[in-house]
């Protein structure tokens, strides 16, 4: 997996960065929905730099006047695997009992308002400090994790987005309706497996899901302009709204990984670039 993923000894793309949004400051010679001028945001690897330069008909989109640009560089990856997860993955339909482990993080808070912009009844999990913040994003119930565990709870859910997978799979099964959906984000955690790290849950799951009625596995996010453009428009229309936790200079991007790295980041982490 290093080797066609990251590189063996060291990494093949030493770029940082995937999300963006600015200001476009010059379009290729075929290019016609795009102009110099305009606000776009999206995804492209080697962001974290003064300069990016993304196809046209890929990440990218227009950006909702109504939101600034740090706002806006928050969205691509955390906002479409919410989107994706909840739509295509968990299938959530109104009505429906959906409950987002990691419901204050970069994910999670674009997931609990989706959520609710489909009409789904929501329980997010997070910490005590965190509890008001899901609370206004919409959530129906939070539950405090440091006082509650949710795997042994009563209820049962049609879906659950699992960006904190520190639950085994039974237990997670345990909640699920019959025919419940389980959507977990990124694979784990790297101290899952020894020696396949985060990798040992994935494959876990794969193997588990034809044996049961549940379905269960996992997703990486999809980043494509279509997806962008229906999350700028829940932007436009207020019903979605970026959290960012902190922001950073450029020149403060190993500062502000570690932070990252705690894994106690509310909503999102910005890199900001300085303006002459």
């Amino acid at each position: 997996m290093r080797l066609m993923g990251v590189g063996l000894r060291k990494p093949k793309d030493t770029r940082l960065g995937v999300d963006f949004a600015g200001t476009v400051e010059a379009v290729g010679k075929n290019v016609t929905q795009f102009k110099p001028g305009d606000e776009v945001f999206g995804g492209r690897g080697g962001a974290f730099a003064e300069y990016v330069c993304p196809r046209a008909n890929r990440a990218v989109a227009l950006k909702p006047a109504n939101i600034t640009f740090e706002q806006a560089a928050s969205v691509n990856i955390a906002g479409i695997t919410a989107l994706q997860g909840l739509r295509d993955k968990g299938k959530l339909r109104s009505g429906q009992k959906v409950l987002i482990n990691g419901a204050s993080g970069g994910v999670g808070t674009f997931a609990v308002q989706i959520a609710k912009f489909f009409g789904a009844n929501v329980t997010g999990v997070c910490s005590t400090r965190n509890v008001d913040m899901v609370k206004s994003l919409g959530a129906d119930q939070v539950i405090d994790y440091t006082k509650e565990d949710f795997a042994k709870g009563s209820e049962r859910y049609d879906v659950i987005l699992d960006n904190v997978p520190n639950h085994s799979l039974s237990e997670i099964r345990r909640i699920l309706t019959p025919t419940g959906k389980y959507v977990m984000i990124g694979g784990g955690g790297p101290n899952d497996n020894r020696w396949i790290g985060p990798f040992g849950r994935v494959i876990y799951t794969l193997l588990l899901s034809p044996f049961v009625s549940q379905q269960m596995g996992m997703m990486l996010a999809d980043a494509n302009q279509k997806d962008l453009t229906i999350l700028a428009d829940l932007m436009q229309s207020g019903k979605v709204k970026p959290v960012i936790d902190r922001t950073y200079r450029l020149d403060q991007v190993a500062e502000a990984m570690r932070y990252l790295e705690q894994g106690h980041a509310r909503g999102k982490v910005v890199i900001t670039v300085a303006q002459d």
